[in-house]
């Protein structure tokens, strides 16, 4: 029996998108159909009905979010794939809670798009929400990189959604941003949100923080204390560095994921409490179980969903605008006037390896707004802890210095070919710096190499880099 084909229909008012993705969609034997406004689709929908859709956002007359409610009601199971040009986090949810299937922010890898094409036609459905208030603005989650584009997707996929969520990664990265963004679309949006770092409170008194103490519980405890699960009741608790708990601690709160109830210190009645909990942390929890030093089944009650958020390094191409966005707040904060980067300046911060992320971009955002004497910050205004001192154009120097002197040692040692030596370390070299900058996209490694993807793939099976 022949295998059914697969339809494609797009809504883009961009001829030049519409082209491209029928000429991707044909050469892998999807039929596609394409109209210039949603408006046009609707007539044509009414009689016929694809697999799965591919609409713009902004367009004439319907936007396709619009198009997406439209659509909801009418055709709950047509899987939509929204594109849009603004990949930031407010369109990720947006296009999530309107019904959609994925979203794919422009520009687009057309492998990707045709892959998800497939995926969404296997599905068959829509994975998203029916909740119809618009989300508050977040203006300090911005990325375009790869990398926070999982993030944005991993959020606008929880919308409507009470899960438990771990969110790992490096410190400085945004953890407790990414924990509000899923508070603030969840159906605990108008209730409490409640952060705690355990790490910065003594493990003798966090058991009193976190589920509160009757009066008389232990000395100096003078009256009754309401913890932090209660001040989060029927919202969410952010559990920060959750790591660094105690293994009775660890115990305690597994009880509560479990019963949704808890005694405060001293107490004798339980307490019934309703609250999300969103843990972060910076640690390898995986290996603290095997360690023995994180419990087993609290890591699994924890890691029902996990968002990674990517360090400053991966995704380097967001420097710019975070710079332009924190300047603009800390000239606003300390009172000065917004200062802009000079072109040099921005090479060098760009090219900084950020160890401490995003927090410690927004602390060198405040410094430089008061130590750069003029309105533009220079390269001779980037202190050399923040990697002044090693701008691109001396580090370029100074790296063909240290090969220069590389081949003089070669050619006075060995006779072998200075390329045959050289090439595939270079090569090797360059190779790892695009993947971990791309968080292991190798179409976008590719692309910042100047390679075609099937030149990449070569090359790394010829560096055993697979």
């Amino acid at each position: 029996m022949a295998e059914q084909t697969l339809t494609a229909w797009i809504v883009d008012d961009d001829q030049s998108v519409r082209w491209v993705l029928e000429k991707a969609l044909n050469q892998a034997d999807i039929t596609t159909r394409s109209f210039e406004r949603a408006e046009h689709l609707l007539e044509a929908i009414d009689d016929d009905a694809p697999d799965v859709l591919i609409t713009d956002v902004r367009m004439p007359g319907m936007s396709g979010i619009a198009l997406l409610e439209r659509l909801l009601s009418t055709r709950p199971d047509l899987p939509i794939i929204v594109i849009t040009a603004h990949s930031d986090l407010e369109s990720a949810v947006a296009a999530y809670k309107g019904g959609a299937f994925e979203y794919l922010p422009k520009p687009f890898d057309i492998d990707e798009a045709v892959e998800l094409v497939r995926k969404a036609a296997r599905v068959n459905g829509k994975a998203g929400s029916d909740v119809e208030q618009q989300p508050a603005a977040i203006a300090s989650m911005i990325g375009q990189a790869p990398a926070m584009q999982d993030v944005f997707r991993s959020i606008g996929r929880l919308a409507g959604s009470s899960m438990t969520v771990l969110i790992t990664g490096e410190s400085g990265t945004g953890k407790e941003l990414v924990a509000r963004a899923l508070h603030d679309h969840s159906p605990r949006a108008d209730n409490t949100f409640v952060a705690l770092n355990t790490s910065a409170i003594a493990s003798e008194l966090l058991e009193s923080e976190l589920f509160g103490h009757e009066k008389g519980a232990f000395t100096g405890a003078d009256a009754r204390r309401i913890g932090r699960f209660e001040q989060a009741d029927g919202g969410t608790l952010f559990l920060d560095e959750i790591g660094d708990m105690s293994p009775a601690l660890q115990t305690r709160l597994l009880r509560v994921l479990a019963e949704s109830e808890f005694y405060r210190v001293g107490g004798q009645t339980p307490i019934k409490v309703d609250v999300r909990v969103i843990a972060a942390t910076n640690q390898d929890l995986a290996r603290a179980v095997k360690e023995s030093r994180f419990r087993e089944d609290l890591f699994h009650r924890l890691n029902v969903i996990r968002i990674n958020t990517p360090p400053l390094r991966q995704r380097r191409d967001d420097i710019p605008m975070l710079l332009k966005h924190y300047l603009a707040e800390a000239a606003k904060e300390l009172g000065a006037t917004v200062k802009s980067i000079d072109a040099e300046a921005m090479d060098a911060l760009q090219a900084f390896g950020w160890p401490g992320n995003v927090r410690q971009l927004v602390n060198a955002t405040r410094r430089l707004t008061v130590t750069a004497p003029g309105g533009v910050i220079t390269a001779q205004d980037v202190p050399d802890d923040l990697g002044g001192s090693e701008s691109p154009k001396r580090a370029a120097k100074e790296w063909t210095r240290v090969l220069a002197s590389w081949a003089e040692r070669q050619l006075h040692n060995s006779d072998a070919p200075l390329l045959d030596t050289a090439l595939p370390e270079f090569e090797k070299t360059l190779i790892e710096i695009a993947m971990s900058r791309t968080n292991g996209h190798r179409q976008e490694a590719a692309k910042l190499l100047g390679w075609g993807r099937n030149t990449l793939a070569r090359k790394m099976k010829a560096l055993h880099l697979d």
